[in-house]
């Protein structure tokens, strides 16, 4: 048995989640972890809300609330909102813990120790018209790197370059279009330079990443350089030095206190399991693999800050150093990030409108078919685009027509034919019926390779076609035409039910909903795939302060199902059954399609309500 970290991005707490979102992070961590618990290893899988930082206070001043109670809102959408996609979380959790804070502060405290962390001084942004610190993000301009319009003030997203925000060409504020002002003041800097040898070495050793996530990672250390780690700003975590810990108004800025949440959530784990040392088997064991995933946008991130602020802590740099009281903390054993979804042909943004919330889809058809739809034609390693047309035809083909057909067909033979499942002798057993159960135990290990080398699309599809091989077997041997030989149609009858069991085994990692479903159907008891659920605690730091969680329990032999063919039991009494995916009308693709623009339209209204309520405000100060 090996541990396996399954560490899973963070969302940012500023609003409900939508499926480019989880089409990045969610969907596809939850298969891999579910495949590893159930092939019998000791998985963590943890994440939880990013609350700190700029944008919180622009987002929470602008809707009249404090940034707590703005965090504390969309902490707990978001967390229903991926316990209800079935994401199995060990613990999903927030950065706005006592916990957290505590985790960050020795990992700046042991990284200054090392001397990768400086204090200096850096132009920052202010507006004004207010003369409060501006949000990197919030400032945009053209990018002095490649040229490119509406780079950011931290990274130009179209060449991938990190930025400061007083390198861009004429740039300007995204809250209210003026020019901001520079200012220098005092931070301190994480010594990107100091660890980059380091970094870079680490990053041509590994091996089996995605080609476009390596390439893209080793080409940011075509030039690296200092990045300042703290901000004028009242609300992130306090810097944990003499002159600055009580300074309300300096902090650690969010990017570099979010990646210490894969630590801190590990940590806050195992302090609720009773047990406090029980993380370090996924942290301190260099034997124990950490996969990471994300959207691309966030590679940066977790290939060269995240693995930067853990080799600084462990002492791994140019300037030598030793651990802290975490001990050598493993870096990422692979950063496994997704392409862009994007919209009927646009990109998401939930700004102008162009969104489909997990939360709304969720509540019109069946999770499990959002789950398929974004495993089978998702962003994988390139860009892909949702569609409406195409959700209903995978769901209707594929899902409805293939598999949950197949079930209710099998089901529906053996409760009319002998109520149960027919005991039968192995010698009776044709060329036929043995080449289909061969087909389907070697299918455990194509698709559990596939997975494993996160290929989730291809593993789906070999999946897929096994559903298929035994539709065929099926149609080859219509057992509905056996009427004199009960011993054959026993025998068609039991294997295909034992490759119907099969094939909901291969597909249990993508479709955990409805594989509890086909396992009930076919007469089985107990759970089958097990789900996450919420539980409301109380902060281990900070009595009072409660907040919900995801968490669930995953047992191998109890709830979880073993990645491999359990032998069907005979004599267990099968049902009439009931379909267990439910066609979409076609009707329903121009519905949503008149619904999203509906809404669109209704945004722009009250979009350009509000401008000429703001101008005819400046309009009447004027006069």
């Amino acid at each position: 048995m090996s541990h396996i970290l399954v560490a899973v991005a963070w969302p940012y707490a500023n609003g409900p989640r939508h499926i480019g979102h989880v089409a990045g992070f969610g969907v596809p961590s939850d298969v891999y972890a579910r495949y590893e618990r159930m092939k019998g290893n000791d998985v963590l899988m943890v994440s939880g809300t990013d609350e700190h930082g700029t944008p919180i206070l622009v987002q929470a001043e602008a809707e009249g609330v404090s940034a707590q109670e703005l965090a504390d809102r969309y902490n707990k959408v978001i967390a229903n909102d991926l316990c209800d996609l079935g994401l199995s979380y060990d613990l999903f959790t927030r950065t706005t813990t006592g916990n957290h804070e505590r985790v960050v502060q020795e990992m700046f405290r042991q990284c200054l120790a090392n001397g990768y962390i400086y204090k200096d001084k850096q132009q920052v942004a202010i507006s004004p018209s207010t003369g409060r610190t501006l949000p990197d993000r919030y400032i945009e301009g053209t990018c002095p790197i490649c040229g490119a319009a509406g780079a950011r003030g931290d990274q130009c997203d179209n060449c991938g370059n990190e930025l400061d925000p007083d390198e861009l060409i004429n740039p300007v504020s995204k809250i209210n279009g003026e020019t901001p002002i520079f200012e220098e003041t005092e931070h301190f800097f994480l010594d990107l330079p100091a660890l980059a040898e380091a970094n870079l070495t680490w990053l041509k050793g590994t091996e089996g990443w995605r080609t476009n996530v390596i390439n893209f990672s080793i080409g940011l250390f075509k030039e690296v350089k200092p990045r300042a780690i703290t901000r004028d700003i009242d609300w992130g975590i306090p810097v944990p030095v003499d002159g600055w810990i009580d300074n309300p108004n300096k902090k650690l800025y969010v990017w570099f206190d979010a990646v210490i949440g894969y630590l801190s959530a590990s940590i806050e784990w195992a302090r609720r399991q009773g047990d406090p040392d029980a993380w370090r088997q996924w942290w301190n064991d260099p034997q124990a693999p950490g996969y990471y995933f994300m959207g691309k946008d966030n590679i940066t991130f977790h290939s060269q800050i995240w693995p930067s602020e853990l080799l600084g802590y462990n002492g791994e740099g140019s300037k030598g150093g030793e651990p802290g009281e975490f001990g050598k903390l493993n870096l990422p054993k692979e950063v496994v990030a997704s392409e862009f979804l994007s919209m009927e042909g646009k990109k998401f943004s939930s700004s102008r409108g162009i969104v489909i919330y997990v939360k709304d889809i969720l509540a019109r058809y069946q999770v499990d078919a959002v789950r398929y739809y974004i495993s089978i034609a998702g962003p994988e390693t390139s860009d892909a685009d949702f569609t409406w047309a195409e959700f209903v035809r995978h769901n209707n083909e594929e899902l409805a027509a293939s598999w949950g057909n197949l079930v209710n067909r099998v089901a529906n033979l053996l409760h009319k034919e002998f109520g149960r499942i027919p005991e039968v002798d192995p010698g009776d057993l044709h060329d036929e019926d043995r080449t289909l159960l061969a087909h389907m135990n070697e299918a455990f290990d194509t698709v559990g390779n596939l997975i494993e080398q996160h290929k989730q699309k291809a593993a789906l599809n070999e999946a897929m076609s096994s559903v298929a091989a035994i539709n065929r077997y099926i149609s080859a041997m219509e057992p509905w035409k056996i009427k004199d030989d009960d011993t054959r149609l026993a025998v068609v009858l039991h294997t295909a039910a034992q490759a119907v069991s099969d094939a909901n085994t291969l597909l249990a990692p993508f479709l955990p909903h409805s594989a509890q479903r086909v396992h009930e159907t076919m007469g089985g008891t107990g759970v089958f795939s097990p789900l996450p659920h919420i539980e409301e605690v109380e902060d281990l730091d900070r009595p009072g302060f409660r907040y919900p969680v995801i968490t669930g329990e995953y047992r191998l032999g109890e709830n979880v199902h073993p990645w491999k063919r359990e032998a069907i039991r005979d004599g267990v009494p099968i049902a009439k059954p009931t379909p267990i995916f439910a066609k979409i009308p076609k009707e329903a693709v121009q519905e949503e399609l008149d619904r999203f623009q509906s809404e669109l339209d209704a945004r722009r209204a009250k979009e350009s309500e509000r401008l000429a309520a703001e101008q005819a405000k400046l309009k009447q100060g004027e006069d």
